[in-house]
């Protein structure tokens, strides 16, 4: 997942773009921009595989003069995307994915379109959508015909020097919410970007919704879908804790789900603990709920690694893994310790590196207790898993039938023998003491909407429809 901020201001803009887009570092480890609209149009991009966003455009942003701007942290393209177009120069950035990007790619190229961007040999994303939008009567149809085209998901934010045009994928899988500050008014992923930049939220923008923000206010365009799909895996592991999405809270729904993880348990432990830093609201959860107290045998060293689970590279993942978690053996050793998570994905850092380094140093059980189901399928609406190799649960469920299955329902059920095979499959490939996962309808309870307003493909492989949760 990509972070977008943007905004417009009566006077320079600079430093709140700069901390609001920085206030989305956790959601991208590729590529971050800037574009600023003042006399001209301005952008700055760079690659932040190995440095942080802050010491990259420390330098940049300062130059950056206008009283508009947008900006990006990227999971994989270069972006914010520069357009001189039949509605004039723009700027636009994104946060998606789209499945049918080649066919539609194909599709512009046989009309004479083509494409200068493009990331490890693929069409920029970003630089598709702008093509897309461009065959609009305006850029208001051109977003529509935009949503229409894609199969996927694609929240923007469209920089002109009339102002900033936003918009919610037409599912609602990823969010956006408006601020207001004095006469000034932001865009963010993150709800928490606003905080400490002194922006009061005003609203959290609706599915298919399309707003314009200009310097006399916010202008609704296109109003919002029924239609809701949210990502549920935003309050499980990929949202910021203070940010809240559809007004409710990632800290709060994290605590929830640990305490529904230890209702449904009865195990004995010396300490709970989660591991950093997603896991640690599941497990203060866990911890009040099971009376168990909450210990930090192992810490995350935070200034110098990213999360684990967001770059490309199993390489760069592995040696995040190894050096970002700094064991404590005074605290592990002879101890039994349940261990919250927020998911399980493909299982070879947490079996390789967490839980090695807490046997070398003596741990004497280790009970996981996981704040999600068994990933079951890789996301279609946005950079995560791509191939249902990678995960963890299909690869032990290959392991108990001898092959790949095409259709995986009979594992879906908590109470079905084939379910609790594939997690004894897992437990003993991880090598811990005991290894539990939280029900679906218990995730559902906990983030608190219903389940056909949320997301669940990772889960159970369905979406768009009503769903009885």
């Amino acid at each position: 997942m990509s972070g977008i901020f943007g905004v417009v201001s009566k006077g320079n803009c600079q430093e709140d773009l700069f901390y609001g887009t920085d206030y989305h570092s956790h959601l991208g480890t590729q590529f971050a921009g800037l574009a600023v609209f003042g006399k001209e149009l301005v952008r700055k991009i760079h690659e932040i595989k190995d440095s942080q966003f802050k010491s990259k455009f420390y330098e940049d942003y300062k130059k950056m003069h206008g009283n508009m701007g947008i900006g990006v942290i990227s999971a994989r393209d270069e972006q914010p995307i520069v357009i001189n177009s039949k509605f004039g120069p723009f700027a636009i950035v994104t946060n998606g994915f789209i499945n049918n990007a080649d066919n539609l790619s194909r599709e512009l190229c046989s009309r004479g379109y083509s494409f200068s961007e493009l990331t490890e040999g693929k069409v920029n994303l970003t630089e598709l959508v702008a093509k897309l939008i461009i065959n609009g009567k305006n850029i208001i149809d051109g977003i529509e015909k935009m949503f229409d085209k894609i199969e996927g998901s694609c929240s923007l934010l469209l920089l002109n020097k009339d102002g900033i045009c936003v918009a919610r994928d037409k599912h609602g899988f990823t969010p956006l919410a408006i601020g207001k500050k004095g006469k000034a008014w932001a865009v963010t992923t993150e709800s928490s970007a606003f905080f400490n930049l002194g922006y009061k939220l005003v609203k959290f923008l609706q599915p298919g919704e399309i707003v314009f923000l200009d310097k006399t206010g916010l202008k609704t365009k296109r109003k919002g879908n029924k239609v809701n799909q949210i990502c549920s895996f935003l309050w499980i592991y990929t949202g910021f804790p203070a940010s809240s999405y559809d007004d409710i809270n990632v800290e709060v729904a994290r605590e929830k789900c640990g305490c529904l993880l230890a209702k449904e348990d009865a195990i004995s432990a010396d300490m709970v603990s989660g591991i950093p830093d997603s896991g640690t609201a599941h497990a203060i959860g866990y911890a009040m709920e099971s009376g168990i107290p909450f210990r930090r045998p192992l810490v995350k060293y935070t200034p110098g690694f990213d999360r684990s689970y967001t770059p490309p590279s199993q390489e760069t993942r592995d040696l995040i893994a190894k050096m970002k978690l700094i064991p404590i053996p005074t605290i592990i050793k002879g101890k039994s310790i349940v261990f919250c998570d927020d998911s399980i994905v493909r299982g070879t850092q947490l079996k390789n590196y967490t839980i090695q380094k807490l046997k070398r140093h003596g741990v004497k059980e280790i009970h996981l207790r996981i704040a999600c189901p068994p990933l079951m399928f890789p996301c279609k609406f946005n950079y995560s898993t791509r191939s249902i190799s990678e995960l963890a649960a299909r690869r032990a469920i290959k392991a108990i039938e001898g092959k790949d299955l095409k259709r995986v329902n009979k594992y879906f059920d908590e109470n079905s023998k084939e379910y609790k095979k594939m997690v004894e499959w897992i437990r003993r490939d991880l090598g811990v003491s005991s290894l539990k996962y939280q029900k679906l309808k218990d995730m559902v309870q906990a983030i608190g909407l219903p389940g056909n307003k949320l997301c669940l493909y990772c889960w159970i492989g369905r979406c768009h429809e009503e769903i009885d949760i």
